[in-house]
């Protein structure tokens, strides 16, 4: 495969994952901005829960979500560092470093754009959801190609 086809179906996807990151770190992504959707509907759910227990579930699902975002950030660096032309790429140590690194810079990054936009905060421990998403998504991975490599006849 040429290059820059190669660069664009594998790392075009992961740069514009990342800038889908970037635009959510903005003013109308906020916690602020989110609330107005997500605490109404919580309350109509479950119109007797108390104030603070949907402002905990709400920050729950914004935690979900960051977890989430990085999750599928992985998949597709993994996609990328590997440029397999099979579903489940063979298991390497160094690429799942690889991949993880990536995505603590990014994350970290992330944080520290957050920390120029007034409605947003940046926490350290944020990056550590973000990176544990990645490590998540990564470990299911490893699982699926255990299990397609369990299903396969073994070769003599």
């Amino acid at each position: 495969m040429p290059e820059p086809r190669a660069f664009l179906k594998f790392w075009l996807p992961v740069l514009l994952w990342m800038a889908l990151i970037f635009t959510a770190s903005s003013d109308p992504h906020s916690s602020e901005h989110s609330s107005l959707f997500v605490e109404p509907l919580l309350h109509w759910l479950f119109p007797k829960m108390s104030q603070a227990h949907v402002e905990g579930i709400h920050l729950v699902i914004r935690k979900c979500a960051h977890l989430t975002e990085y999750a599928v950030l992985a998949l597709l660096v993994w996609r990328a560092l590997h440029q397999s032309k099979t579903n489940l790429p063979t298991w390497s140590w160094p690429k799942v470093g690889g991949t993880l690194l990536v995505v603590f810079i990014y994350a970290a990054s992330d944080e520290y754009h957050q920390s120029f936009v007034a409605t947003r905060t940046a926490h350290f421990s944020d990056v550590l959801i973000d990176t544990t998403g990645a490590a998540i998504a990564l470990l299911v991975l490893r699982l699926l190609t255990l299990y397609q490599k369990r299903g396969k006849p073994q070769r003599k």
